[in-house]
């Protein structure tokens, strides 16, 4: 039996180790390591006999070997570890078929909506730019924001709130009329049955957030005086740069990042470089956008315009904002992140060969389709990188690790369905008096628990909670947090990699709040008391709620 275990893990590491290797074959670091590997023969000291040995020593020795080594951590980090060899490719994509059923849908309503949009305004999704109107842009590229186009017949395809109500909608056909306890006495707006952490796995899992352990932006440590750590921390993260290696940077910003060596940590940890062919990537992506004007074009504008533009904080990166998102809808390397996303990119069909597959185009070019606050994903980024093609292959990399899953249905535990079931699971066994207290203000009071349709029933008009908190974690807090503590918060993202960090952060707001919340009797109200979040520190409520208080 251990041999048959044995030679099924082998036969799992050995499809992983295959997967990796056709991928890389495909990189510029593949190209790179075998044009060094060439160089290397001219080096006096790379002998015939020992050739293998002394290139490999060669390249270890001028730290292609930790590029390597960077790159393997990263594709391990990304990509999900491979299923069965003869199970289906949606299998990877979302293993649940109801999920993949509701994502389906969803993405349907969202082409609905475009195309509505499309032949109301008689806008074509893509058009090519005339001459004057491609020199009009390349000029006014780095100022896009002083543009003013007229963008009041367009509307944001859908918001959050519209993408909560799909979420609260979800069943699982095997548990319908289910009589299991376990279901049945989660009273929430999200009714699927997923496994998502309680707070002794968070400890585990988050242990590194300890009360004992040292954390940036933590003033009332009783162990070591905070500029002691701060200058100890800065210390080992600059160690951490010279050594360049991935796993030990995820792993150091889990204590958080200095303000000074946060760009090149976090790019360090998403295996971005500064090398020339990312700058010349990006500016083959401005010319696809100098050439070609799509409808998605003026969405991006509008959201920036209604959010960005807005806020305090990002307002003055908003021609950056622009570049990036306009350079990101023309990106079709993004397009490979849909192998393990459960949605699918949308198609398009040349006018007159509607479906008809040789004539299918993805629209837009990368398959997402923006919608109202995403530029808000960008937005906190422009405070670490100013250099543009930078900033966007940072963004592009969180979006494909990470960002993805705020707007996708999927079981997985970083998935928004996830994220929501897990708030109001923390919610309805941490704070049970708050939790059952907001459930009645948003619906008629319950007289008990009878039958689980009475209670499907009842709980879309209830009020959880995560009516109020669905819109920070969609967005990751962005717009919401103030951005230094914005920042904090997604350096635990990329330590952990992970997302569960939005929904307990979430229901530690709501414990902090939970005393002037329960004097509330309206949604209106209990909106108004976490109207602003922009005072909040986050490590000490992450601390309190997961370490400080009894479970």
């Amino acid at each position: 039996m251990i041999e048959g275990i044995m030679l099924g893990q082998d036969g799992g590491l050995s499809l992983t180790i295959a997967q990796i290797v056709q991928r890389l074959k495909g990189s510029g670091l593949h190209s790179q390591l075998e044009r060094q590997a060439q160089l290397s023969l001219h080096n006096p000291e790379i002998k015939l006999e020992s050739l293998k040995e002394d290139i490999k020593e060669f390249l270890k020795t001028s730290g292609w070997e930790k590029k390597l080594q960077n790159a393997v951590y990263s594709e391990l980090i990304v990509f999900p570890f491979p299923c069965h060899p003869s199970a289906p490719p949606e299998h990877i994509k979302e293993s649940l078929a109801y999920m993949r059923k509701a994502q389906g849908s969803w993405e349907k309503r969202i082409l609905k909506s475009l195309n509505s949009m499309c032949t109301e305004l008689g806008i074509p999704l893509s058009q090519k730019r005339s001459v004057n109107e491609q020199k009009e842009l390349l000029n006014k590229w780095n100022e896009m924001g002083t543009d003013e186009p007229d963008l009041s017949l367009f509307r944001p395809v859908y918001a959050p709130k519209d993408f909560l109500e799909v979420l609260m909608n979800l069943r699982n056909p095997n548990y319908e009329n289910s009589e299991q306890p376990s279901f049945r006495n989660h009273l929430g707006l999200i009714q699927v049955p997923l496994k998502v952490k309680d707070i002794p796995e968070l400890k585990e899992y988050f242990n590194e957030l300890d009360l004992n352990t040292g954390q940036l932006d933590i003033d009332d440590s009783a162990h070591v005086p905070p500029e002691l750590f701060e200058n100890e921390h800065i210390r080992i993260g600059q160690k951490v740069l010279i050594e360049q290696d991935s796993a030990a940077a995820q792993q150091y910003v889990r204590q958080g990042c200095p303000n000074s060596l946060r760009a090149e940590l976090w790019a360090l940890i998403l295996n971005v470089s500064s090398q020339p062919e990312g700058i010349l990537y990006y500016e083959q992506l401005k010319s696809n956008v100098i050439q070609h004007d799509l409808l998605v074009d003026s969405l991006i504008y509008k959201d920036v315009k209604l959010t960005a533009s807005n806020d305090d904080y990002y307002f003055v990166f908003e021609d950056y904002l622009y570049q990036v998102l306009l350079c990101f809808s023309r990106d079709t390397s993004v397009l490979e992140h849909f192998a393990y996303n459960s949605a699918t990119p949308p198609k398009s069909y040349i006018r007159g060969k509607l479906g008809m597959e040789e004539y299918a185009v993805f629209y837009p070019p990368n398959g997402v389709i923006p919608f109202h606050g995403f530029s808000m994903y960008v937005a906190p980024l422009c405070f670490l990188y100013n250099e543009p093609s930078k900033l966007y292959q940072i963004f592009r990399e969180i979006y494909v690790r990470y960002f993805f899953r705020l707007h996708s249905i999927s079981s997985h535990p970083s998935g928004i369905v996830s994220l929501c079931l897990l708030f109001e699971t923390l919610l309805q066994t941490h704070l049970p008096q708050l939790f059952y207290h907001l459930r009645e203000i948003g619906a008629q009071p319950m007289v008990g628990i009878h039958f689980w349709a009475e209670q499907q029933q009842d709980c879309h008009n209830s009020n959880t909670g995560l009516r109020i908190s669905f819109k920070w974690m969609v967005r990751a807090f962005s717009g919401y947090l103030a951005t230094d503590q914005l920042l904090l918060l997604w350096d635990r993202v990329l330590g952990y990699n992970s997302l569960e960090i939005l929904a307990v952060l979430a229901a530690a707001v709501f414990a902090f709040r939970a005393v002037n919340l329960m004097e509330v009797t309206s949604l209106a109200a209990a909106e108004a008391v976490l109207a602003d979040l922009s005072t909040l520190k986050v490590m000490p409520l992450l601390q309190i709620f997961l370490f400080a208080t009894g479970s």
